[in-house]
């Protein structure tokens, strides 16, 4: 087993922030609301300053900064120097990596196109259409079509008009496709599974995405024919996840070595531990700003992504369960290594979503939908495992 740690660890258990997330996203979800019907016109403003690509707003600065800040406590905390030495455990590694990204992606599709696509197709409403971004590059006339959607004039800028519906699926595969590489170390510990190896599994997750997280999305977003929009994803994977990894990686090394190791511990992480929910909360302010209208107006959107979602999460935690016990791991690979596939990288897939389609797209609210059931379903997750451990040896 690993006997090196590949990211610094921080106090274990679920901090005050952490343990009551889902109370948090509730509060940030109704400020959302409340600010979209009292003040339209402030998100509004925030989302217009923005970097433009010929007429199309390509990165929105406010939600860049603040999804900077979402991933940079993460990024920080990962020492590759350990990566290859805590890699030596080969079976729960590659169980975890196999189910990650030959399964999960493909669940995630199939699962969300089944019940947005048929089952509650008529409930979110065959005519109930979505306003998206134009494709980075992409100069189309208004009137002409791309994949599924058709190019409309709103307010002066072109967009793209698509089925509501596979604006909620684009969003439901962007989740499928970021592992989580954050608050699964809490579920690991809490499951009292092997540390060694979820760190590194959070490790050698953020250096896969770089490169698998890119060609899945497209490949998958076009198979649902919705648009894809490739230089934005290069774009996203950049800004959201190498540029927050290389920043994380030159000055931790920078700490350490003008104020040592002890104090980057005990002093700047602990600093850092709510930066990264808050920086999620205010962007879901944002999101919700824009999207109150549709949720007043029907409120049971929210249960129409979260059920294919909480579904999908089940079925990937019992499948890598059950592959660990056939392969026999003992328990505290097992356990980490099905909680690692379960979860999901939201901030990845919130910030590549606005970036992709807009703030005020489908596919936004359906990763923000993900961060709703994240905790109360991996806690859920975390006592079955706490409550089968005898079934490994």
């Amino acid at each position: 087993m690993p006997t090196e740690a590949c990211i610094t660890k921080e106090a274990k258990g679920l901090s005050f922030f952490e343990k009551y997330l889902s109370v948090w996203v509730a509060l940030s979800i109704i400020a959302g609301i409340v600010l979209g019907n009292i003040a339209p016109g402030v998100a509004q403003y925030l989302d217009s300053l923005a970097i433009f690509v010929g007429e199309a707003p390509v990165v929105s600065i406010p939600i860049a900064v603040c999804l900077f800040f979402m991933m940079y406590p993460i990024m920080v905390k990962i020492d590759f120097g350990e990566v290859l030495m805590a890699g030596k455990n080969i079976k729960p590694v590659g169980l975890t990596l196999f189910v990650n990204w030959a399964v999960k992606p493909f669940t995630m599709y199939a699962i969300s196109l089944f019940f947005l696509g048929t089952l509650f197709y008529n409930f979110i409403g065959p005519e109930a259409v979505d306003l998206v971004k134009m494709p980075l590059g992409l100069n189309l006339a208004v009137g002409e079509t791309h994949g599924v959607g058709q190019v409309v004039l709103v307010n002066g800028i072109k967009m793209l008009q698509v089925p509501l519906w596979r604006s909620y699926l684009a969003g439901c595969i962007l989740l499928g496709i970021a592992p989580c590489t954050a608050m699964v170390l809490v579920w690991g510990f809490l499951a009292r599974g092997n540390d060694g190896h979820t760190l590194m599994m959070v490790a050698i997750n953020s250096l896969t995405m770089l490169f698998l997280f890119g060609p899945l999305g497209g490949f998958l977003l076009g198979i649902g024919r919705l648009p894809v929009p490739w230089q934005a994803l290069v774009l996203s994977i950049g800004i959201y996840v190498a540029l927050p990894l290389v920043a994380g990686y030159i000055s931790r090394r920078l700490i350490i070595k003008t104020r040592g190791e002890t104090w980057f511990k005990e002093k700047f992480l602990h600093v850092l531990t709510p930066i990264t929910i808050t920086a999620l909360l205010i962007t879901l302010i944002l999101l919700f700003s824009f999207k109150g209208e549709v949720i007043l107006s029907n409120p049971l959107t929210i249960l129409w992504i979260a059920i294919p979602l909480f579904i999908q999460t089940n079925l990937i935690f019992w499948l890598a369960y059950g592959l660990a016990k056939l392969m026999k791991l003992d328990y505290k690979d097992a356990a980490p290594s099905a909680l690692i596939g379960a979860s999901n990288h939201f901030e990845v897939a919130i910030a590549t979503s606005v970036m992709l389609y807009g703030l005020s797209s489908g596919a936004a609210l359906a990763t923000v939908v993900g961060v709703l059931i994240e905790v109360p379903l991996m806690l859920m997750l975390v006592k079955i495992c706490l409550k089968t451990d005898h079934w490994f040896s």
